[in-house]
């Protein structure tokens, strides 16, 4: 942007001379008469290539269907101009964007609505974004720093970064934010946003805050359009995953942003949640231990609540739906909508019977190649070390209703019977075998009993890692010698050649036991060596 004396500024776009007032206004038009034009030639060009594929099959149709078209336009030449005209101002004035809107929220999901758009609406996450925590600090500092928020679904990985996207909108003169996600935005689309974010920058020294969500899904080659940018301070990234980003994103993306890990929303939260939302319905909730009953509530309120909903129904709904937010708002307004169907002037009273007609528990969070893959069965690994049959049977039970493969969970379980129980009770490895044999042979679910079965006898075998801790004793120490391994003992080596034998290979060898044969079973290097020690 160059400044004149005449009070006109040149747009960075176009290049003409725009008044200084209206300038940014301007850029912005400039901006999406790009993007319209790039979309009108992807259009013109799809539209070529069906009427070339026309032509090709169907050139008798299309010979007729131009010369009725050409009759009827010299015929109505002037009748039809008007009468577009007329139409076009009919159709521009029915299209109002109050109708619009109105149209949107109805059709916009519960969670979507009651997304807060500050701190004291967020509920949950003290340690991530507390009274104390960083990202309140410098939000309050009118600060903002490259961010990547990890957490599993429903815990308010969008929610932060639409607090943020408020902030941004208070502060307009410093920040301008841009939602994309990873979904539906390749390549291309980031780096136009960020050519549009280098010019806010250049021209009216605005920052782009640019918010990337489902990040994992882009690759590492393509995480890397992001690095040089974030590093000269083009953009500021906000980044949502649900996958570990130590195994997700790249390590000179994550050098670059703070991670803030979230965890699943406990029931308490839930509850807070779902009462913000009753007045969305014109609900109001009956207390169980309340001395009062719901006209009394009732006259307390702002609104005239058309339904009421007992404690006990957004606690079962909190409980069941696995620390995930936006599961327990779908479920409320699903029960909510399906209650205020009927047709009746008192007010609905909604029962745990209602609920539970309704809502089921159908999922279990679990990824069976992600974190929850791995933290439970090392969870039921620990518990059989630990001779704990209780939890090693919950943690194996957990696997098998959340469709883990049950191979998998063998594998681990020989492992177990081998490494922790080991010499203690050899015949647990032939079991750990055998049910492996068992679950191929019968599948699921009829192996569910076997897995847990096994899992229960692990837990209550002895234990003894004498074999395992001697093993990695011996890793260690072949590693970390010094020099060329040492030689096998000539009579340890097999002669089966009489060149072999005339070299002395298995000269003075006998079957003795080691303490009456007279020989040495270690090279002379390491025979004091003891890994069982």
């Amino acid at each position: 942007m160059q400044a004149s004396t005449s009070g006109l500024d040149k747009c960075c776009i176009c290049l003409k001379q725009i008044p200084s007032n209206k300038i940014e206004e301007h850029v912005n038009q400039c901006f999406d008469e790009q993007a319209n034009k790039q979309q009108n030639k992807k259009r013109q060009s799809t539209s070529i290539e069906s009427e070339k594929t026309y032509d090709i099959f169907n050139c008798s149709k299309k010979q007729k269907i131009e010369t009725k078209s050409e009759e009827k336009k010299q015929q109505n030449g002037t009748q039809n101009k008007s009468e577009t005209n007329t139409s076009e101002i009919s159709i521009i004035s029915i299209e109002k964007p109050n109708k619009k809107a109105q149209t949107q929220k109805l059709n916009q999901p519960l969670a979507d609505q009651m997304r807060p758009c500050d701190f004291d609406s967020y509920f949950g996450q003290e340690q991530a974004v507390g009274e104390k925590s960083i990202i309140r600090n410098l939000l309050k500092k009118d600060s903002i720093t490259s961010t990547i928020f990890y957490g599993p679904p429903g815990c308010g990985k969008t929610t932060l970064a639409h607090i943020i996207f408020n902030h941004c909108n208070q502060h307009k003169e410093s920040y301008r934010f841009v939602k994309m996600s990873a979904c539906t935005s390749g390549v291309n689309e980031v780096k136009e946003a960020i050519k549009q974010a280098k010019s806010y920058k250049d021209t009216f020294k605005k920052q782009t805050v640019l918010f990337m969500d489902e990040i994992h899904r882009f690759n590492k080659l393509q995480q890397d359009t992001f690095l040089p940018f974030i590093e000269n301070g083009t953009i500021l990234l906000l980044g949502a995953t649900t996958e570990n980003p130590s195994f997700s994103l790249n390590n000179a993306l994550l050098s670059r942003c703070r991670v803030v890990v979230l965890e699943k929303l406990q029931s308490s939260d839930l509850m807070k949640i779902l009462r913000r939302a009753l007045k969305t319905f014109k609900a109001v909730e009956i207390l169980e231990d309340s001395n009062h009953n719901a006209d009394e509530l009732v006259k307390k309120l702002e609104y005239t609540p058309k339904i009421s909903i007992a404690e006990n129904c957004l606690k079962w709904i909190a409980d069941t739906s696995d620390g995930d937010a936006r599961i327990a708002l779908n479920s409320l307004e699903m029960c909510m909508k399906q209650i205020s169907t009927e047709e009746s002037d008192e007010l609905k009273v909604i029962t745990l019977k209602d609920i539970k007609e309704s809502i089921k528990r159908t999922h279990l969070l679990y990824d069976r190649a992600g974190d929850q893959h791995y933290d439970i069965i090392s969870a039921l690994h620990k518990s059989i070390r630990a001779s704990d049959d209780n939890a090693s049977l919950y943690w194996v039970t957990r696997m098998i209703e959340a469709g883990e493969d049950p191979r998998f969970i063998c594998r681990r379980l020989i492992r177990a019977a081998s490494e922790d129980i080991g010499l203690a009770d050899p015949q647990a490895l032939i079991l750990a075998t055998s049910t492996m044999h068992a679950v191929e042979k019968i599948g699921m679910p009829e192996s569910d009993c076997i897995l847990a079965q096994l899992a229960v006898y692990l837990a209550r075998a002895p234990k003894s890692t004498e074999s395992y801790f001697a093993m990695n004793k011996c890793k260690e120490h072949i590693k970390t010698y010094e020099g060329p391994l040492p030689a096998v003992p000539l009579h340890l080596r097999n002669a089966p050649t009489r060149l072999m034998q005339q070299m002395g290979y298995g000269k003075g060898y006998n079957r003795l036991h080691r303490d009456e044969s007279g020989l040495n079973y270690l090279p002379e290097e390491i025979e004091d060596v003891n890994f069982f020690e």
